[in-house]
């Protein structure tokens, strides 16, 4: 049967912890990814060719949590459980946008960052879908076999086989309340404060990009599974994700930017920038493009991606490793990207943790997965953190550079959490 990964795991309920991603999928421009191409190794072999569009865990075969920063050591650690002979084996996560940062208490069940293995995963093929279950132990970490079984026949006794057909629309329900972190007036503060930073002459700082929490109230919880399903409408050329360890809320997401993908040595990375609205017309979108082509040189060849309510101006990057254990730098270097933080990066990581109000957690943060021979992460952008009783906080940023007005930049992130 073809059975949608999100549908299965919205079956799940409450089983934690639990994990979504789906690649990114495009049917206009052919500049999309599905999340796996092909199943195989570096010898060619391939046991099958199904390319895999979602995927969704409950209950963790290991899992990987730590409060100081992730370590080329951590990254170890996870690839001692991956292995190229058996590439679904994957380890789903996150790393915050700062890990130099505190952790506020809505983000301490991640730690600084957080990594599963599924117990059971859902694997959503193009055409048919698969069920799996992965196996972890190691005594020397006091997790033995024994151990590992008994957790895991836990978890299926918890495992629903009934997957009801999701509506993939809004409820409709109305929002009770909507509170900014910073408000109006705080925000235009940061942004004069920014701009006096980068029109000073000893200053290096070029770009910073600012940050807004909106924490919303519904009358009723709201499920996350649900909201991401509804976000899978728009969620074209975007990755979905969801990633929620046991007793923390659910960080969710509609990301359309890609931090890095490697399958063995080669690796592929892209820039998104320039938020602008869709046009009303088909001519407007035209004349919006154009103005976005305009406005930077990019090298490579740069393009325009369109989402249902916005478009960005885009570039992408290819290259290769010289050996795998590269991958760990690339995603210590590639992150935090000028498209989160802003340029010089470490200028302007020092100016967001001594200006914004609240703790970013997760977001603008790496979130994907390492593999055996394949690796994927997006930028977690255009998300949120959903708790029980306590509604969501959506998260937004925008670029601030000479000339920027900090009135046409709240407008932006109102544009950016309309999605």
């Amino acid at each position: 049967e073809q059975i949608e990964a999100i549908e299965w795991l919205h079956a799940q309920h409450d089983n934690l912890p639990r994990c979504f991603f789906s690649g990114r999928r495009s049917r206009a421009n052919g500049n999309g990814s599905n999340l796996l191409m092909d199943i195989g190794n570096e010898n060619g072999d391939t046991s099958f060719t199904n390319n895999l569009v979602g995927v969704a865990g409950v209950g963790s075969a290991v899992f990987f949590q730590q409060l100081h920063p992730f370590s080329y050591h951590d990254w170890r650690s996870i690839k001692r459980f991956l292995s190229s002979k058996c590439p679904l084996i994957r380890a789903y996560g996150a790393i915050r946008f700062d890990a130099t940062a505190n952790i506020s208490p809505e983000w301490k069940a991640f730690g600084s960052f957080y990594f599963m293995v599924p117990q059971v995963e859902f694997d959503e093929l193009e055409g048919s879908s698969m069920l799996a279950i992965t196996i972890a132990w190691d005594n020397a970490l006091s997790w033995t076999w024994d151990e590992a079984i008994h957790s895991l026949e836990t978890t299926m006794q918890q495992i629903a086989s009934v997957v009801v057909k999701l509506k993939k629309e809004a409820s409709g329900e109305p929002i009770l309340s909507k509170t900014h972190v910073p408000n109006k007036t705080h925000w235009d503060l940061a942004v004069k404060k920014a701009l006096q930073e980068i029109n000073t002459s000893s200053s290096q700082l070029v770009k910073v990009v600012l940050a807004r929490s909106s924490r919303i109230l519904t009358a009723t919880n709201i499920d996350p599974i649900a909201w991401l399903a509804c976000l899978q409408v728009e969620g074209e050329d975007a990755y979905q994700f969801c990633l929620q360890p046991p007793n923390g809320p659910a960080f969710v997401g509609n990301t359309p930017e890609r931090l890095f993908h490697r399958k063995w040595l080669s690796i592929s990375s892209e820039a998104l920038a320039a938020t602008r609205a869709r046009g009303e017309s088909s001519d407007l979108d035209l004349q919006i493009e154009h103005d976005l082509l305009s406005r930077v040189v990019v090298e490579p060849k740069k393009a325009v991606r369109k989402l249902p309510r916005i478009q960005h101006l885009y570039a992408q990057l290819t290259g290769n490793l010289r050996r795998e254990d590269d991958e760990f730098e690339i995603l210590s270097s590639l992150h935090p990207t000028p498209a989160v933080c802003g340029l010089p990066k470490e200028a302007a990581r020092l100016f967001i943790s001594e200006t914004e109000m609240f703790d970013r957690g997760m977001y603008a943060g790496p979130v994907g997965w390492f593999g055996g021979g394949e690796s994927e992460f997006a930028v977690g952008i255009r998300s949120a953190l959903v708790e029980k009783d306590s509604g969501a906080l959506v998260y937004a940023g925008t670029g601030i550079v000479e000339g920027s007005n900090p009135s046409s930049e709240w407008d932006e992130l109102e544009l950016k959490t309309s999605q």
